[in-house]
């Protein structure tokens, strides 16, 4: 009996200042904030709310979620 471990569905958080926040035009990109790398898009959705929450006094800040998996495997059916 072996231990399957579960695909890893790579999504990636980061985030930072918006020039405008009707676009995704970053204001520094110096200073884009790169949360982390997850293997799951839960894992990834928590990551996202906490900081999300945490820049909720600036109404310029925006972080979002990449699929990786989407971009590093296109041609996949998605999970």
């Amino acid at each position: 009996m072996t231990d399957a471990k579960p695909k890893q569905l790579l999504h990636l958080v980061f985030g930072g200042e918006l020039d405008d926040v009707s676009g995704i035009s970053f204001t520094d990109l110096s200073q884009v904030d790169v949360v982390g790398v997850f293997p799951d898009y839960e894992s990834a959705r928590v990551a996202w709310k906490a900081k999300a929450q945490a820049t909720v006094d600036n109404a310029q800040v925006r972080y979002f979620i990449v699929h990786l998996h989407r971009l590093l495997e296109p041609d996949t059916v998605k999970a």
